[in-house]
């Protein structure tokens, strides 16, 4: 099925022979059946669902690019935290082990004998009447 432009022709022409003979080719060319206007709209949809489908890939793209870089930040920080919970874990567990220690001798100093156990330990026992000079 053909959609025709109807050209009319004039009566009396005052222009020259060209002209109207330029006329009668673009007339021609202006007639376009409606298959070859259907396939133009077909291959424009295509080529805009082509673009659209480039951008939503880009933007998914984007969106993966962001949720990989935050799990791997994620990842980094939970490896940081986990390793100095490990090290206040050691240094507490060392200070724990020198508070017993320091208890355990504490408590002695008050048992039975605490007082000549005390002065046994100390090297230097300074006698009360005495000055203590330290040299430079």
């Amino acid at each position: 099925m053909l959609i025709d432009e109807e050209v009319k022709p004039r009566a009396i022409s005052h222009r020259p022979f060209r002209e109207g003979f330029h006329n009668r080719i673009t007339a021609k060319s202006k007639k376009v059946d409606a298959a070859t206007l259907a396939s133009r709209f077909q291959l424009q949809e295509e080529e805009r669902e082509l673009t659209y489908a480039l951008i939503s890939l880009f933007i998914k793209s984007g969106l993966l690019v962001i949720a990989i870089a935050s799990f791997l930040n994620l990842g980094i920080a939970s490896h940081q935290r986990i390793n100095r919970n490990n090290e206040i874990k050691s240094v507490l567990n060392e200070e724990t082990e020198k508070l017993a220690r320091l208890h355990l001798r504490f408590d002695s100093l008050f048992s039975l004998e605490g007082r000549r156990k005390l002065m046994e330990e100390q090297d230097q026992w300074i006698a009360p009447k005495s000055r203590r000079i330290i040299w430079r």
